[in-house]
């Protein structure tokens, strides 16, 4: 187990500390699992706690993964899960902000029930806002002061997919959230940025291979990415300086029919 340092402990070059939320699969395991192996003290943060535990043990020998069962649109849970950090780690460098829903996929606006809009606003926007809030309070109060908020946008903060009105209004207010977050946390060295994927391989994005319903009404099979390059993007943004913020970046499969008309 690694030696917990106080903030007051914590210097340049020591072992940096991440918070992931989402982290029992998909994109979320992904990069806490690249984290781990680049030699981060990583908090696995998630509704499920047996998919989280599966996230640990898959982390290197000798890494450093604390489950935290969490759902982060309950504002209780995630100061309970910064909590949990502080106790354990003394300090926070990183919060991957990437819990998120589609909600019920392929309902027309008309029949999506308020339920429904309500669980993926709450997931998806609010879930973001208490975790960031939470950090960036952590980051302001910690000694040395600074740290890094990314958050999990989507091609959706651009450009929407049919029948995606719940899920895509939120990442919108996702970027707005990233530049308000980037602006109020420069005199604190916190530094805010936002990755916006499309179609990695996951279990959510499972279906779009064999056909993903396009603008034209037409169905059609998409292209996907290895999520292990989304991981690795988000180390590279992790680890910059302080000094140095990757504000928005896009990466997605070439040939997914975004840019152009697909």
């Amino acid at each position: 187990m690694n030696t917990v340092r106080t903030a007051d402990e914590e210097t340049v070059g020591a072992q940096k500390v991440a918070v992931v939320t989402g982290a029992g699969s998909g994109i979320g395991r992904a990069v806490a699992l690249e984290l781990l192996a680049a030699g981060w003290s990583v908090t696995l943060a998630g509704r499920r706690p047996g998919t989280l535990e599966e996230t640990a043990a898959l982390a290197p020998a000798g890494g450093s993964a604390l489950p935290v069962r969490a759902d982060v649109s309950h504002p209780e849970e995630v100061a309970a899960l910064f909590s949990a950090v502080r106790e354990r780690f003394g300090r926070l460098d990183l919060l991957f902000n990437n819990a998120g829903t589609f909600g019920p996929g392929g309902v027309p606006v008309e029949e999506l029930p308020y339920e429904a809009w309500r669980h993926v606003v709450d997931t998806n926007l609010n879930g973001a806002f208490l975790c960031a809030q939470a950090a960036y309070r952590q980051m302001k109060e910690q000694r040395p002061q600074g740290g890094r908020i990314i958050n999990n946008g989507s091609i959706s903060a651009h450009t929407p997919r049919p029948h995606s009105v719940a899920y895509t209004a939120t990442k919108h207010a996702l970027t707005g959230l990233t530049k308000s977050l980037s602006l109020d946390g420069r005199p604190y060295g916190i530094a805010v940025g936002q990755i916006d994927i499309g179609n990695a391989a996951t279990d959510m994005t499972a279906g779009m291979q064999t056909g993903a319903l396009q603008a034209n009404g037409e169905t059609a099979p998409e292209p996907v990415m290895d999520v292990a390059d989304v991981a690795r993007t988000v180390r590279h943004m992790a680890e910059l300086p302080l000094e140095a913020n990757v504000q928005f970046a896009t990466v997605m499969a070439t040939a997914m029919p975004y840019v152009g008309r697909g």
